[in-house]
C-alpha cells in the first residue's frame, strides 16, 4: 500500500511545459513527488487553492542583503521574499563593511544566512580592488553560484571598480572554474565628468540622476567587457540591463562566439523617467530609469527571448538616506522583493501576456544561469517543493505591509494596483507565508550552494 503523502496541493500549476488547470502536486519531505490531475492522492496535508494559480517558487537572482546594515539584513530581507513568494535569492557580495572576497569570509556568511534567513540564499563572490585573483578558485569551491565585478566604482573597499587589466586576469580565472562573472556596467568616467558639470550648474534635482547616468554610459560598458570576455573565454553577464541595447550587444557576442548575456530589473520593464521625477530619491537606483519607449523595446527584447531572466536588483536602504532635495545625495537602490510577484504577474496580466514567462524568466532561468537548477526553479518531479501561490483579483500593493524592519517599509510601488497577490508561499514543502504572516522562522532558510559547474547561456 502506497504511504500518503505529507501534502498536496492543488490549484492550477505552472509547469515548464504549460499550465495544469486545476492540477495537483504532492510533496514528500522537501521535494516534489507527484503531479497529476483529477482525484488527490492521500495525503496528511490538503491545501486547496482551486482558481488560485501555483508557480515554481521565484529565484531571485540578484539582491543586496547586506549593503545597508550588513549581515543582519538578511533577516529582514529574506521575510520580505517570503511574503513576496521569492524562495530563493542570490545575494550579492557588497556586504557592509567587507565584500565577500575570498572562501574564509564565504563561509561566515554562509553561517549566517543558515542563522537568519527564511528563505534559501545563493551567493554571490567578488574580489578585491587589487591582489584579490588568486581568491577566485577558492570562492568558487565553497559554493559560489556566480561572481559579481564592477566597472564603476562605490567604495574602494566595499564596491571597487576593477581596472581593465585585472578584470582580464580575474576573467581567465573565472573562466575556469565555469560560473558566470555578472558586471556593474557603468561607464565612471563618463558619469563623474557628467555628474560634476550638474553639479557646478546647481542642477541636482532628480532628473538629473538619469542625465548624469545616460544610455551611452551603459553601452560602452558593456562592449568592454564583452570583448574581456571573448579574449578570455568567460561567461560575462550584464548584471542589469535597463537598455534593450544590451541584450543586443550582448547576442551579437554570442554570435561571434562569446559567452554573453545579460539580465533586466523588473523596474525597468515598468518605471520612467517621470516615475524618477515623482519619487524623487525613492526612486534612484543605477542604471536609472528610461524613457516610456525604452521600456517598450525592452518588453520587445524579453518577448524575443534576448532577456537572460528578471531580477529585483532589492537594496533595502534606510528610508532617511532616500531622502533631500539632492538626486546626488540620496542613496541609489530600490526595494522590490515583497512586490515582485504581484508587480510581474500584473505587468504580463496587463499587456496579455502568460503566466507562464513569469515561471520562465522569473524562476526557472535564474535557477539555470547560477546553476541550481533542477534543484531550484520548476515545478518537476525530484525538485525542491518550493511554491508561489497567487491569488488572481484586483488589490493594491501597500508599502506598510512590507516585512521588513521598519525604515526599510518603502516602495516605488507604493499604491499601484496589482492583478493578483501572493496567497502563499512554500519552501521545501514548508508554508513560510500564508498571505498574512510569515511563518518561518530564521534560520530556516538555507545556503544552497551552486548544483554544478555547467554552464548555461539559454
Amino acid at each position: 500500500m502506497q504511504l500518503p503523502y505529507d501534502r498536496v496541493l492543488r490549484g492550477d500549476l505552472v509547469l515548464p511545459e504549460g499550465i495544469l488547470r486545476d492540477g495537483y502536486v504532492a510533496v514528500r519531505g522537501e521535494t516534489i513527488a507527484a503531479i497529476g490531475q483529477g482525484e488527490l492522492p492521500p495525503a496528511r496535508e490538503v491545501h486547496d487553492f482551486s482558481g488560485k494559480v501555483i508557480l515554481p517558487g521565484l529565484v531571485d537572482g540578484h539582491m543586496h542583503t547586506g549593503s545597508a546594515i550588513g549581515w543582519p539584513g538578511i533577516e529582514g530581507a529574506t521575510m520580505s521574499a517570503a511574503a513576496g513568494g521569492v524562495t530563493t535569492v542570490c545575494d550579492m557580495p557588497y556586504d557592509v563593511p567587507r565584500a565577500v572576497t575570498n572562501a574564509g569570509i564565504f563561509r561566515e556568511k554562509v553561517e549566517a544566512v543558515n542563522q537568519l534567513s527564511h528563505v534559501d540564499v545563493a551567493l554571490y563572490g567578488t574580489i578585491t580592488k587589487t591582489g584579490g585573483v588568486d581568491a577566485i578558485a577558492g570562492l568558487a569551491e565553497a559554493g559560489a553560484s556566480a561572481f559579481k565585478l564592477s566597472t564603476y566604482e562605490y567604495d574602494a573597499t566595499r564596491f571597487p571598480r576593477i581596472d581593465h587589466p585585472t578584470m582580464v586576469a580575474a576573467f581567465r580565472e573565472i573562466a575556469k572554474t565555469g560560473l558566470m562573472v555578472a558586471v556593474h556596467n557603468e561607464d565612471q568616467e563618463l558619469v563623474e565628468r557628467l555628474t560634476a558639470e550638474a553639479k557646478a550648474t546647481g542642477r541636482v534635482d532628480p532628473i538629473m540622476h538619469a542625465r548624469t547616468r545616460p544610455p551611452l554610459a551603459e553601452t560602452m560598458a558593456d562592449l568592454e567587457i564583452f570583448e574581456i570576455g571573448l579574449e578570455t573565454g568567460a561567461h560575462v553577464h550584464i548584471a542589469h540591463s535597463s537598455v534593450a541595447r544590451g541584450f543586443e550587444i550582448a547576442e551579437s557576442f554570442r554570435a561571434m562566439g562569446g559567452k554573453a548575456s545579460g539580465e533586466a530589473c523588473i523596474q525597468y520593464l515598468c518605471m520612467t523617467e517621470e516615475d524618477l521625477v515623482r519619487l524623487k530619491g525613492f526612486g534612484k537606483c543605477n542604471p536609472p530609469f528610461r524613457t516610456a519607449a525604452e521600456v517598450e523595446r525592452m518588453w520587445s527584447a524579453l518577448v524575443a527571448g534576448k532577456v537572460a531572466y528578471v531580477s529585483t536588483d532589492h537594496a533595502p536602504w534606510p528610508r532617511e538616506k532616500k531622502l533631500g532635495d539632492d538626486i546626488f545625495a540620496c542613496g541609489a537602490g530600490l526595494t522590490g522583493m515583497q512586490s515582485y510577484a504581484p508587480l510581474m504577474y500584473s505587468l504580463l496580466a496587463e499587456r496579455g501576456l502568460p503566466v507562464t514567462l513569469m515561471a520562465l524568466y522569473c524562476a526557472e532561468r535564474t535557477a539555470r544561469f547560477h546553476g541550481l537548477y533542477p534543484k531550484k526553479g520548476a515545478i518537476r518531479v525530484g525538485s525542491d517543493a518550493d511554491f508561489a501561490v497567487m491569488e488572481p483579483g484586483d488589490f493594491t500593493f501597500d508599502e506598510s505591509t512590507i516585512q521588513d524592519r521598519e525604515d526599510a517599509r518603502w516602495s516605488p510601488y507604493n499604491g499601484r494596483p496589482m492583478k493578483a497577490r501572493v496567497a502563499a508561499t512554500f519552501l521545501r514543502g514548508a508554508c513560510i507565508w500564508d498571505g498574512a504572516s510569515v511563518l518561518a522562522r530564521p534560520g530556516q532558510g538555507r545556503f544552497v550552494p551552486r548544483q554544478h559547474r555547467e554552464d548555461w547561456l539559454g
